[in-house]
């Protein structure tokens, strides 16, 4: 157990660093990863059942007693994250695959790396878990519909496909996760420890697996493919944080609205842009340069607000969710 436990802290300490060498190995040894590509939504299920596995009471608990930080974070989310991809998209004049990946970057909910980054920038972990689910939660509606919206002019998009993909690799995963939990909780707790490694493990495949079929695309686009994710990742950070310190928000909670704000699920806009857009391959491109430069950025984030103390009063649910999730 104790081994298991290590290597699970490593990964999630040295994530950003997995990824970055995955996809150099991925980019310099393609053939060795392009069976990957058959599996990334099932790689991501598990990533999503890990998270159903995860979920507390204590996280509805917190939607319900103080709803409004929630729903503000998950609003910010929904809101600026779409509409920076698609100015972005347009400043740019980007080409109509790019343009459509960056916008479903925009479009998709928190990913659960960003929980890992609020708790080592001492921000308030019950509030970055609870916005990570309830955005989650409410993806299968708002992710198809903002896309059709945003990116319709650049790539036809079938909202109702989109829709009953994100419930196959996302909603079902998490309820399955959520029964388990329910029903055989000590296999549960055997084997949360080693959670966090299956994670890191499923997000590097996907990386891996997109890297590998992209290398040409890559090669060919890769600075404006990574100028257009970090722009979009540095602004999602930075709105986040002031428009949370602009509602005056606690300093914890600025710190988890950034970074759910800023960090999204972008193995899910990987999965959905190769099931929907299979046709046009460089719809992925944002989205596996968004998993390695977002793990990155709110990494590097995390760090400078490790070393800067918050003070403030902890309440019953941030000591919870807190326990719950350190454990």
């Amino acid at each position: 157990m104790k081994t298991i436990n290590f290597i699970s802290t490593f990964a999630n300490k040295y994530f950003a660093l997995i990824t970055i060498l995955v996809a150099i190995l991925a980019f310099n040894l393609p053939n060795q990863f392009l069976w990957l590509n058959s599996y990334i939504n099932i790689l991501l299920g598990i990533v999503m059942f890990g998270m159903g596995m995860n979920m507390k009471p204590v996280d509805l608990k917190l939607v319900l007693t103080k709803p409004i930080p929630v729903l503000i974070g998950v609003l910010i989310q929904f809101s600026i994250m779409p509409l920076i991809a698609y100015g972005i998209a347009t400043l740019l004049q980007l080409p109509p695959m790019l343009a459509a990946g960056i916008i479903l970057v925009g479009c998709v909910p928190g990913g659960t790396a960003s929980n890992v980054m609020v708790y080592l920038a001492k921000g308030n972990v019950a509030l970055s878990i609870a916005m990570t689910s309830f955005s989650t939660l409410l993806s299968p509606m708002l992710t198809p519909l903002l896309l059709y919206l945003l990116a319709g002019q650049w790539m036809p998009v079938n909202p109702f496909a989109m829709f009953l993909s994100i419930i196959q690799v996302i909603i079902i995963p998490i309820a399955l996760g959520i029964i388990i939990q329910k029903f055989l909780p000590n296999i549960v707790e055997k084997s949360s420890q080693a959670l966090p490694f299956i994670s890191v493990i499923a997000i590097s495949g996907v990386v891996a697996a997109v890297v590998s079929g992209n290398t040409e695309n890559i090669a060919a686009s890769g600075i404006l493919i990574f100028l257009t994710v970090i722009i979009h990742n540095l602004s999602g950070l930075l709105l986040g944080y002031v428009i949370a310190m602009a509602l005056r928000l606690d300093a914890d909670m600025r710190r988890a609205i950034s970074i759910e704000v800023g960090i999204q699920n972008a193995g899910l806009g990987v999965s959905l842009a190769n099931t929907h857009f299979a046709q046009q391959p460089l719809t992925a491109l944002p989205g596996a340069v968004a998993v390695v430069t977002h793990v990155i950025n709110g990494s590097i984030l995390a760090t400078i607000w490790s070393r800067r103390p918050i003070r403030k009063k902890t309440t019953d649910v941030d000591k919870q969710r807190s326990s719950s999730y350190i454990s």
